[in-house]
């Protein structure tokens, strides 16, 4: 057991507020550590403030080496053997073999072009990477991105038997709570460390945020109390200069003297209260509640939208799906599950007229169909995002309170999104569907790299609204909750 002290640990990217202010950590190197928050909140940039790659206020001290997922691979397209001892790789190849066979994965990938590999098999080998090599504490981020259920469920049991502590990043919720035995949280004002897994935090949060919302409405009903009491004492002393000013006959002495000692009693009491306020103000707490998204779904009164009838699709080296027949109608939301490599984001391509393989069957669309497409890879999003929403043909306005929604912050609107962080690009994409006029939405992967928060957003979203929608998703708790009809492929 080695320890990671974190002394007054203080970072802020220019111009932007801090994200980490004067803070105080002890993590052990046996923990299995679960690192959660919102996007945004600097789960990511501890994990390279760990590494030294940025420049911080504050000292760490330990004696770890840190490993980081996913790798930086040199050369994708050489042997995957090789692309990853170009890429630091620096044990032995029975290694790699040895961690491969213990997530039932076979060995063969390492004789593949690494760029050949799926998603999920990428990140198996780049795990693998991670624990073959002696004394490395692995910090892991988000590894469940394109993962599949069995994988997840393969990487989840694989992680929980391995004896040596790590640190994860992950919103998947379940996977999370397979793996993790200590969570740290970055919470709007403070980073929360607990003992047990996701859910444990989540029960704890949930009793917290309840006594904080009972407490704030006790704090605002002394607030309105404390200004109704200021502006008593604020007419008291105009009532007394207007006794003055109107009562000719009055002694004016007397009256002048009593009005300067109403005037300056009520100007005490006023900084009083004003500070008696402010101090309750600052005792508020704020509870993060989820904020509605809108979609801007076009009516139709074609039934069905979309009919797919005798789907087979195909690449010469490999059969991908076979006579799928399924029709997507008003207010359905169709998932698409099954493994990696089944050639579900390949129907997707069918549909929009992108699949470069062998295609058989019918796909018929309702008259004048609109879709709208949430996809896995969106590396051609670039340049600025008014000129983005621009060429999108979407509205600018709607398009940035989307994101303003999504949580993304003013700052970053300015940043190309070439250079925003996967998340936020993730959400570029994400609030352009949304904000796209649509009678029909393919959504593939959409949850990937988006927090908690986010998903409670679009579940939300989907169940009050019910637009017409194909799915690809891993996530189980997200396809139980929005699921009207299930497609195994």
């Amino acid at each position: 057991m080695k320890p990671i002290t974190i002394n007054n640990l203080t970072f802020a990217y220019p111009g932007q507020e801090p994200l980490f202010n004067h803070c105080y950590l002890n993590i052990s190197s046996d923990w299995k550590l679960g690192l959660l928050g919102r996007n945004g909140r600097g789960k990511t940039t501890l994990l390279k403030i760990l590494q030294k790659q940025l420049s911080f206020q504050g000292s760490i001290q330990t004696n770890l080496k840190f490993n980081y997922y996913p790798l930086s691979i040199r050369e994708p397209n050489d042997y995957t053997v090789n692309a990853l001892t170009r890429s630091g790789y620096q044990g032995e190849q029975w290694q790699l073999e040895r961690e491969l066979n213990l997530m039932a994965t076979s060995v063969e990938l390492l004789w593949r072009p690494f760029s050949s590999l799926s998603g999920g098999e990428q990140t198996r080998i780049m795990l693998a990477t991670l624990f073959a090599q002696d004394g490395y504490f692995p910090l892991l981020d988000e590894p469940t991105n394109h993962l599949d259920q069995d994988g997840r469920k393969q990487i989840a049991q694989y992680l929980k038997t391995k004896k040596n502590g790590f640190i994860i990043t992950s919103h998947d919720r379940d996977f999370l709570d397979k793996i993790i035995d200590h969570s740290l949280v970055m919470e709007q004002h403070q980073l929360v460390l607990t003992h047990g897994n996701y859910s444990d935090y989540f029960i704890h949060k949930q009793q917290r945020d309840s006594n904080a919302i009972k407490k704030n409405e006790n704090l605002l009903k002394d607030i309105h109390q404390l200004k109704q009491t200021r502006q008593a004492k604020s007419q008291w002393a105009k009532q007394a200069e207007n006794e003055k000013k109107n009562n000719s006959h009055a002694d004016k002495g007397f009256i002048g003297t009593k009005a300067a000692k109403m005037m300056k009693k009520a100007t005490i009491m006023k900084k009083r209260l004003d500070t008696a306020i402010e101090e309750r103000k600052g005792l508020l707490k704020e509870i993060e509640k989820v904020v509605p998204l809108t979609i801007n779904v076009l009516p139709s009164n074609h039934q069905p939208l979309l009919a797919i009838n005798d789907l087979t699709l195909s690449y010469p080296t490999k059969h991908l799906c076979s006579n799928l027949t399924t029709t997507i109608e008003k207010n359905t939301q169709v998932l698409l599950c099954g493994n990696n490599g089944t050639g579900k984001s390949s129907i997707i391509k069918a549909i929009t007229g992108t699949f470069n393989g062998k295609q058989t069957g019918n796909i018929i669309f309702s008259n004048a169909l609109k879709i709208s497409t949430v996809r896995q890879d969106y590396s051609n999003n670039h340049g600025s995002l008014r000129s983005f929403a621009s060429s999108a043909k979407i509205d600018y306005d709607q398009f940035l309170n989307l994101l303003r929604k999504l949580g993304m912050n003013r700052a970053t609107f300015n940043v190309p999104i070439e250079e925003m962080s996967m998340g936020q690009q993730k959400k570029v994409e994400l609030a352009r569907s949304l904000a796209e006029p649509a009678h029909l939405y393919l959504w593939d992967e959409p949850l990937n790299y988006l927090d908690t928060y986010n998903q409670q957003q679009l579940i939300q979203l989907i169940q009050e609204k019910r637009p017409p929608m194909l799915i690809i998703e891993h996530d189980q708790n997200f396809i139980n909750r929005i699921a009207t009809k299930k497609i195994e492929i």
